[in-house]
């Protein structure tokens, strides 16, 4: 205990003691932890916008006009039950028709052609959303395979997966590479932060290398010498996750008011705030284990006499 309270007061002396040193480590592992903390930003960004564009992605499964009110309420119970299948929606033939005229407003030949015909042409149809984009295939063969639907496949007129099926093959290759290419980003990252924060503690440890010296000469044990370094790191680690949980909140504010638009309706700051408990401990954590780490690899240079 002697021991620990007089480790504990010369961290709390030397951090004190060497002002400018304590704050400029503070500056950097700030930048360090707001980095740190730009990463799961980004991620969640990430996350958003790749949900978000799955859930564009689907394949219509069209019915023939004769299809009865049993035979579809079959199918789409079959389509729910499939594991990989995330929701099914049902398109009416006057939903179909009304779409029809929509996209078609100002064609007015193809207009007056529909008016001709004196009844709605189309069959009502199934909108299927899968649970990944690389689920749609498996989707298909069960579709195809007439034991799943059972006499129930021939109310089936047309499913339109071999038209989109290159597109859905694209865009599963470009998310794979967005991914790989986000898990690279975030290694740099953390790459970067370690060497900044050692670098930095280095830096600040350097100048008592003769006091660390002779400490040692005088007989002083490698725990004793490395305590104040290890508490004066823990307390930059605490101080830097404070001023950097506190910055986000008007960068995060700021940004999500220019780009909610822009990543269709990512709000960063309300996430921000919902998962700032979470945020505020990781980087608590990171930039403690950061400070008293690097300090601890810095002194052992010194320790040896």
């Amino acid at each position: 205990m002697t021991l620990l309270k007089r480790v504990l007061g010369a961290g709390l002396k030397g951090f004190y003691r060497n002002k400018t040193i304590s704050i400029a480590s503070i500056f950097i592992l700030v930048i360090t932890l707001t980095l740190i903390a730009n990463l799961f930003l980004m991620q969640a960004i990430f996350n958003y916008s790749v949900a978000e564009i799955k859930k564009k992605v689907d394949i219509s499964i069209y019915l023939k006009k004769d299809a009865t009110d049993a035979s579809i309420i079959a199918i789409k119970q079959t389509l729910q039950n499939l594991p990989n299948v995330n929701n099914v929606v049902y398109i009416t033939k006057d939903e179909t028709l009304a779409k029809f005229k929509e996209d078609y407003k100002n064609d007015a030949e193809t207009l007056a052609a529909l008016e001709e015909l004196g009844s709605n042409p189309f069959g009502a149809s199934f909108s299927v959303t899968a649970k990944d984009t690389s689920d749609y295939e498996a989707i298909m063969n069960s579709v195809q395979n007439e034991k799943v639907l059972g006499d129930n496949y021939s109310s089936i007129d047309k499913i339109n997966y071999f038209d989109i099926k290159d597109s859905i093959n694209k865009l599963n290759k470009i998310l794979w590479s967005v991914e790989r290419l986000g898990i690279f980003l975030v290694l740099i990252l953390i790459v970067m932060s370690v060497m900044i924060t050692y670098n930095t503690v280095r830096l600040a440890i350097f100048t008592f290398k003769e006091e660390i010296a002779v400490m040692k000469l005088v007989g002083a044990s490698n725990t004793y010498i490395r305590g104040p370094f290890v508490v004066e790191s823990g307390l930059y680690g605490l101080i830097s996750s404070v001023i950097a949980i506190m910055l986000l909140y008007p960068i995060t504010s700021w940004i999500s008011a220019k780009t909610t638009d822009f990543f269709a309706g990512f709000n960063m700051y309300d996430w921000y705030i919902s998962h700032v408990f979470q945020i505020f401990l990781i980087l608590f954590i990171a930039g403690v284990l950061l400070s008293i780490v690097s300090s601890m690899l810095a002194v052992r240079k010194y320790l040896k006499v």
